[in-house]
């Protein structure tokens, strides 16, 4: 996914420690744009707190989601 996501453009960021547990996996951005991502294996679901970490950036207006195909990830891009 951060392979493809390079190739059309975005600058990507790969969440390894942060101060907020739950904050998604991967961070976003190209042409004022920011996505954060969480990624799920193809059906996986989010965990409680991923999905309150999610809710807080959409709620401060930061576009924010699960990612459980590589169908899904493109749409995104």
């Amino acid at each position: 996914m951060i392979k493809l996501a390079e190739e059309n453009g975005w600058y990507v960021l790969k969440l390894l420690s942060t101060n907020k547990p739950g904050i998604p996996d991967l961070y976003m951005y190209r042409e004022g744009r920011t996505v954060f991502v969480e990624v799920k294996r193809e059906g996986g679901k989010a965990r409680p707190l991923q999905e309150y970490r999610i809710k807080e950036l959409k709620e401060i207006g930061v576009e924010a989601l699960v990612c459980d195909s590589m169908e899904k990830f493109k749409e995104l891009l």
